[in-house]
């Protein structure tokens, strides 16, 4: 996969595709990460890529002009014939999950604009993106970190990029459900001891308790997930057990 990333501030994300599951994921040709100032890309003589709004208001906005010229240069080097996804980060998208991480990681090719000061002049958005992604009902100054969650999230689903193959799959919401807890050596630490189950060998018994546990931490913390899982009459037997009523369905 090639992930690229159109930004005004490029050396933000020197440190971040430069360390642990990222950086070996390059290491391995499992990704590319391609950062660019789309400042670069701007007809203005005095390198400016926002303007003041029509209709006047507060803010700057920014032109669509460097941005349609930074993707179609993206693009035409691009070498898919898949046609690539192009995101916008931005507080009105779609809010960002895990179902849309894995959605993106199919792809060859994401494209990831990060946004500054007022807003996008709305043309980028009716003619140019595929998608807008929003990671939080909240604002921050700009796109960059969103995009650094993306290309994350979506790295890290890319077969090679973990060391364990398996650990993406049982992450917290990749099941649908909350991830179960985790323990190592020692056994006892300071009184604390380990569940007995985890030390028994017993791998029908483990599997069973780390299911209940996701089940028991997912009803406590996100109750709303369950609403939307195809769950198992045990399941649903012990989610009834955990609301004191094991009778009721």
């Amino acid at each position: 996969m090639n992930i690229s990333i159109l930004t005004l501030f490029p050396d933000m994300f020197s440190g971040v595709f430069h360390q642990s599951i990222l950086k070996q994921a390059q290491e391995r040709g499992v990704v590319t990460y391609d950062v660019k100032n789309f400042r670069e890309y701007t007809n203005d003589k005095h390198n400016r890529v926002d303007d003041y709004p029509y209709g006047g208001g507060g803010g700057m906005v920014l032109t669509p002009q460097p941005i349609f010229d930074a993707v179609a240069d993206l693009k035409g080097k691009s070498s898919s014939s898949k046609p690539p996804r192009i995101i916008l980060l931005c507080p009105q998208g779609e809010r960002y999950n895990q179902k849309k991480a894995e959605e993106f990681s199919k792809e060859d090719h994401l494209i990831l604009i990060c946004g500054h000061y007022e807003g996008y002049d709305e043309r980028i958005r009716e003619h140019l993106i595929t998608d807008e992604i929003s990671i939080g009902d909240y604002v921050l100054t700009g796109g960059e970190i969103g995009a650094m969650v993306v290309a994350d999230s979506v790295t890290r689903l890319l077969p090679g990029a973990l060391g364990n193959e398996t650990s993406a799959v049982t992450d917290s919401y990749s099941t649908g459900l909350l991830e179960h807890p985790h323990y190592t050596r020692p056994a006892v630490y300071e009184g604390y001891k380990v569940p007995d189950v985890l030390l028994s060998g017993h791998h029908e018994k483990i599997n069973q308790w780390r299911r209940e546990q996701s089940l028991r931490r997912t009803y406590e913390r996100r109750p709303d997930l369950l609403e939307k899982l195809d769950l198992s009459e045990a399941d649903k037997h012990f989610i009834r057990s955990l609301r004191g009523d094991p009778k009721k369905s």
